[in-house]
């Protein structure tokens, strides 16, 4: 990998070193990385540890219904070298669990709660994986692509028609919206 990138050779030689890493160039200062998901423990392990990658900045999760995985996306920052490391991994949705990441990043934990409150995946070892968003939710994980949204709230609530007198007063006199 090319200096001018913006980007330390080094990091090649080091991804080198774990099985099932790929990597790819992005636009200035970025670099994708992608993992098995056994290999990505120790990739953010070398991340942190060698190359100064201390900062978990985000973990997002994409739900790919059409290949039945979600894509766990961990965005790392290294200040000293002003990159970014987006390590993607893929996880098989059924049984949808994969290792918590607390133990190497600490901030890992909120989004780890995150995305298990928003999308049902279990990281096994997160020391907190209770809802913190929709408490009162008893409904699946609302960020699932098959997740209706339309017929949740109609099967959930009864619609109620809502009047009130000073939208009527308004209605009266031509505004508002008129059905």
């Amino acid at each position: 990998m090319s200096q001018s990138k913006g980007l330390p050779s080094s990091l090649d030689v080091i991804l080198h070193e774990i099985p099932g890493v790929r990597m790819t160039p992005k636009e200035g200062r970025r670099i994708r990385v992608d993992s098995t998901p056994d290999s990505l423990p120790a990739l953010l392990e070398l991340l942190k540890g060698r190359m100064g990658f201390m900062h978990l900045s985000a973990i997002s999760c994409v739900d790919w219904p059409e290949t039945d995985e979600f894509e766990l996306v961990y965005h790392v920052w290294s200040h000293e070298r002003k990159s970014l490391v987006s390590a993607h991994v893929s996880i098989a949705r059924d049984p949808g669990r994969f290792v918590s990441v607390y133990d190497i990043h600490t901030p890992a934990g909120f989004y780890e709660r995150d995305i298990h409150e928003m999308f049902g995946v279990v990281f096994v070892g997160s020391p907190n994986l209770r809802k913190f968003i929709l408490t009162s939710w008893d409904g699946p994980p609302p960020m699932l692509k098959s997740f209706d949204t339309l017929q949740y709230v109609n099967d959930t609530y009864a619609w109620v028609d809502y009047r009130p007198e000073w939208l009527r007063d308004i209605q009266g006199k031509g505004g508002g919206i008129v059905s």
